[in-house]
């Protein structure tokens, strides 16, 4: 890519963060979405039209992309392209007359709480062992986005007052308290093992790699994936699934939707709703497998 293109792509992200307001993962995807595209037709994003932006929607689709993959990255493009013409870098907006694809019904994949208690069975025998349970049960414990767990700092979990801060989306934060087996996994961690994960480098990020650097996304769908494979957990599994089983076994469990919404930093109820048609699946099969004039 030109210097240009870079220029381009840095004055975005400042117009995201300072104009719109947008996070920092956020903006981090902004920017990944719009170097896939580059990279795909191996040329900058200026000199890009609606036919290639066609091209390589239909690439993502022959990838068996999701519709709202697709259509996250469309409106990644067509915020850019909004900003370059306020830029007057650019006279028309390729993106412009492209529409969103229809958008996929689906409910969130869900793991049972006997296949958490197993995916969580994890015996603590070294350093890393202690950073996946950490891990592990304080997701299931507080159902962070990956993208949040992987930016904590020390500071950021009160294991006095039992909880954990983070900062969602929107630069919302979030106070969320922890239970007896997070608090006991992260305890451990943090007073036995972490320092010496350093490597002799200064980190402030919690969980770090074998680098003595902080955890990247790719790092932990990697640790989380492994450790499914191990357990012989064969449904589809990734970093969310254990967002969507916290809701979940939350709301099965008695606890009323707002609460759960306010736990994961949802702007809107309607969204956080989404968790009462997986569990009215559910009952529905437990119906249809159990009564016996449905055998």
């Amino acid at each position: 890519m030109n210097k240009d293109y870079d220029n381009f792509i840095t004055n975005f992200g400042i117009y995201l963060l300072v104009d719109k307001k947008y996070s920092k993962n956020t903006i981090t995807s902004y920017k990944e979405d719009l170097n896939l595209l580059c990279q795909y037709l191996k040329k900058d994003t200026i000199s890009i039209n609606e036919k290639d932006i066609l091209r390589y929607l239909d690439f993502l689709k022959s990838e068996n992309e999701t519709s709202s993959s697709v259509a996250r990255k469309i409106s990644t493009f067509n915020s850019f392209y909004k900003f370059m013409l306020i830029e007057n870098k650019i006279s028309i907006n390729p993106i412009e007359k492209i529409e969103l694809p229809k958008l996929d019904k689906r409910l969130p994949h869900v793991l049972s709480i006997e296949e958490v208690d197993k995916l969580l069975e994890i015996d603590i025998k070294d350093a890393y062992s202690s950073r996946n349970k950490a891990m592990l049960e304080l997701m299931y414990a507080t159902g962070l986005r990956v993208s949040e767990l992987i930016n904590l700092t020390k500071e950021d979990v009160d294991l006095i007052n039992d909880t954990v801060r983070t900062i969602g989306k929107g630069n919302k934060e979030r106070v969320i308290p922890l239970g007896d087996y997070a608090i006991y996994a992260l305890k451990i961690y943090i007073e036995e093992y972490r320092d010496s994960m350093l490597k002799k480098r200064i980190c402030d990020k919690l969980f770090l790699n074998n680098h003595g650097l902080g955890l990247t996304r790719q790092g932990f769908f990697k640790i989380l994936k492994d450790l499914a494979n191990e357990k012989n957990i064969k449904k589809e599994l990734s970093p969310h699934t254990l967002r969507h089983s916290f809701a979940t076994h939350l709301l099965n469990g008695g606890a009323d939707l707002r609460s759960i919404q306010e736990m994961l930093g949802h702007s809107s109820l309607s969204t956080t709703q989404i968790y009462t048609h997986v569990l009215n699946e559910q009952l529905k099969k437990n119906y249809l497998d159990n009564h016996p004039h449905n055998k």
